[in-house]
Formats: C-alpha cells, structure tokens, sequence
C-alpha cells in the first residue's frame, strides 16, 4: 500500500466513531443489546463491537429472532475469556422465582475488567471517538473508559423508566412516586426476593454509574412520557443526557416473518383472529409440577385456543446440558389438540405477537416481554413472578390498562390455581371487558408504532443520540 493510500486509511480510522456494547450476561439484557447494536450498525453504518464470553455471544446469536443475519454479520463479536463458572439447573421447588441458578454467571462478570479494558484501549487507538453501550450491571467493568481522552459511555437500561424512576430517584431520595392516591394504594410492596449475594453486586455496580455520560432507555413517551420527564429533570442537575428510544425492536426493523419458520406459526395460520391466548413466562422462569399441572388445567378448563410455550429457565451457560422436561397431565396434549398447542423449544415471541389470531398473552411481566406485548396491540394475562416484574404488571394494568392480573402480589407465595387461571382467561379472551382491554391495547399499540416512523418522537430521539456521539 503506497504511502497516499495509507494517510488515507489512517484518516478514516481517525474520523471514525467505533460503539462497543457490553452486556449483562442475561437473556432479555442480551437481546436488547444485539438488536440495538444492529440499529447502530445497519441503520447508521457505524463499526459496532460487541463484547461478552464466548457462551453469551453465541447464545446472543442463536436467539436472535426476527434480526437479519446480515445486519447480525455486521456486527464484530469479542469472546473474553472468561473464568469458568458453575451453571446449575434451576430449582423448581425454590422459595422465590428469582432465578438463583444465574448467579455464578452474573459474578463471572466481574472478572472482565482486565479484557474488556484492553480491547478497549486498542479499539481506542484506531478511532476518533469510543462510545461504550453498557448494561448497568457491568459499570465496574467499563469503568477504564473514564482513562481514555477520546471515550464516553452510556448505561442502557434494559427496565422501564417507571421502574428505574420510581426504584432509584423516588425511594432512595424520599421522594413521593408521581401517581394518584389511588393508585398508590395500589402498588406493589416489593421486597428483596434476590439472593443477598446478588444485592451485593448490584450495590457493587451502581457505585461506578457515575462515569457514564448518559443513558438509553427502551421505551418512548407515548407509553412513559411523565417518567420521562422526570428523569431528564433530575438528570440534568448531575449534567447527564437521556433519550427514549424505544421500542428498539422495531427501530431495529426486525422482521416478524424469520427464513426458519417455527410449526406454531403454521397452527396460528389456521385459527380465528385474535383467539389464541400466548403464553410464555420468558428466559428465567421455572415452574415446579404442581405449578405446570395446575396451569395445564386452567388453560384446558378455559376453553380457550392457546399456544403454550413450556421451558424451564436458562441455566448460566444454556449449551452446558439438556434443561428438564416437563411432565404434562395424562393425555393433556391429545385432549388438547385442535384448541391448543405445546412448543417445548425456543419461540419466536415477536412472530407469535405480531400474528392476526394471537388476541392475548400471559407473561411473567419482564419489561422486554411487556413492550413488544404493548406495542404489537396485545392485551396482557399479567403473572409477573420475581425482580422488578410486579412494577412491570401495575403499569401494564393500572397504568396502561391494557391488561388484567393472574395473581396479586401479595399472594405472590401461593400456586394459582387452575380455576383462577380458567377465570382470567375467559375474562380477557372472551368477555366484554377483556374485548374493551383489547381495543385499548391496539389503539396503544398503534401509536407507539407510529413514534419509531420518520418524525416520531422516539425516531426524533434515536437520531439525536446518533447526532450526539458523532459530534
């Protein structure tokens, strides 16, 4: 290469803003993450690295439903090395649903400093500007970005703004959450259901938040316009920017129609618009028999069509072992057939949503689950199960009213019961008032679609952090 061509090269390396995403090795962290990564990659032809261990990469890859492998393919991948860490089965009959299983991988995180601040100081070299996308649970491990003079980071926050306004502004600092009296009567009461060592590194992370510039969050004002504006005036007084970007899934433009179709989109073709409840309680969710048993029967006793997908929760490492199977009531699956369908392998929630006969679905209420609910017009069985889900579930049915609760939480310990399951069922997939939540939740969701659109406000937003960081 002649010495021209050269200067060339060098200039463009120069000019050139590079984006590493750094997420927290969990299902739904990982899959906001990769579909972002590949907004910034495909949509503004930015280089994006993508950095976790060598398993979460993969997992991130093969779970990647309804993104285009070539926009997949433009994103560089970074296996770390990571320390081995144990990824035992998930307990069924455990106290609490918090998933316990995932916490020698969360810790595992903590271990990455040293390479992630290598590849991030040679990255740091070749570039103009460094931009690193972090989940908030990896703060300790970006924290060397503060040493680079052409590096800033930004916390992408993978939960409401609600929950985070409400969780970390308003109950740490004494200050009464923005809602009526009403309502407030009604919210939940969250106690600690997480493992002390993961409050321990929770506490851990959030002590280096302070070197971010700002934070993304994944939702808009349509759904949280107060929230957010709550938070953009109580970030502004620490000088730290936000944006409202969501729904990433669709700035992402991913595709509702993937090459490998799963058999449940072939059985959905054949049924009734919006009559088939879906039911999925995401990544880290586990059941014991006498939960699975009491659900089999309150969804065969309803009458009502149903797609079931039935997992057990994510170990920490998914490729280590086979993960359990469950046993379904005698003769379940034949009674069944024609009115419902099993699907025991991954499944393809934002197809499953967006198809013309899915007319509900239950869910454990994780905010990833909540906003592709919200924005594909569904209304919502809401049965959330650990974590910040039960904030998730009053603003989906209090809020939002696009919902109905399977189970309050203040009896969160107790099993449902397959009658109480019957019962919410029928009410949201064939009642008056379940046909009165389902327009609302398709007006709803019909505006938050149009905020992504040229113009909208979260589009307005995504092309002004865009703006910001190739300033």
């Amino acid at each position: 290469m002649d010495n021209m061509n050269l200067e060339m090269l060098k200039k463009k390396q120069e000019n050139e803003v590079s984006i590493i995403m750094v997420p927290f090795p969990a299902q739904s962290h990982l899959n906001q993450q990769l579909q972002l990564a590949c907004i910034f990659s495909s949509s503004y032809h930015l280089p994006v690295h993508f950095i976790s261990s060598a398993a979460h990469n993969h997992q991130a890859r093969v779970r990647a439903n309804g993104l285009k492998q070539s926009d997949i393919d433009k994103i560089h991948f970074h296996d770390i090395p990571t320390p081995d860490f144990a990824s035992p089965a998930p307990d069924p009959n455990a106290f609490n649903k918090f998933p316990s299983q995932l916490v020698p991988s969360y810790n595992a995180c903590t271990l990455l400093r040293q390479p992630i601040s290598t590849l991030l100081h040679d990255i740091s070299s070749k570039s103009r500007r460094v931009v690193v996308v972090h989940d908030v649970l990896m703060s300790y491990t970006v924290q060397d970005v503060a040493s680079l003079h052409n590096a800033e980071s930004y916390i992408f926050n993978c939960v409401s703004v609600f929950c985070m306004y409400s969780s970390f502004i308003c109950l740490p600092n004494g200050m009464p959450i923005p809602l009526d009296e009403h309502l407030l009567q009604k919210l939940p009461i969250l106690e600690p259901d997480a493992p002390e060592e993961i409050n321990k590194l929770v506490e851990f992370q959030l002590k280096y938040t302070d070197i971010r510039a700002g934070d993304l969050y994944n939702s808009n004002k349509i759904l949280e316009g107060t929230c957010i504006d709550l938070m953009e005036r109580f970030a502004s007084k620490q000088n730290k920017k936000q944006w409202a970007i969501g729904p990433i899934f669709l700035a992402a433009k991913v595709d509702h129609v993937s090459d490998k179709r799963n058999k449940c989109l072939d059985w959905l073709d054949k049924q009734a618009p919006r009559s088939v409840l879906y039911v999925s309680f995401g990544s880290s969710t586990t059941f014991s028999d006498k939960e699975v048993m009491e659900l089999a029967m309150g969804l065969e006793r309803s009458k009502q069509k149903f797609v079931w997908v039935l997992r057990d929760g994510d170990r920490g490492n998914i490729f280590s072992e086979e993960a359990r199977r469950f046993e379904l009531p005698d003769g379940f699956e034949e009674r069944v057939e024609g009115v419902g369908l099993v699907v025991r392998e991954w499944a393809p929630q934002l197809e499953i949503l967006g198809h013309s006969s899915t007319g509900g679905f239950m869910s454990h209420c994780g905010w990833n689950s909540c906003i592709e609910c919200v924005t594909m017009g569904v209304p919502m069985a809401a049965w959330a199960m650990h974590s910040e889900q039960p904030l998730n579930a009053f603003f989906v049915t209090e809020i939002l009213k696009t919902g109905l609760v399977v189970r309050d939480w203040k009896k969160h310990e107790e099993i449902v019961t397959a009658s109480a399951i019957e019962n919410v069922v029928r009410k949201l997939m064939a009642s008056e008032e379940g046909d009165e939540i389902r327009k609302r939740a398709e007006e709803l969701g019909a505006a938050v679609r149009e905020s992504i659109e040229k113009g909208g406000a979260s589009q307005v937003e995504l092309d002004s952090f865009i703006a910001h960081i190739t300033r």
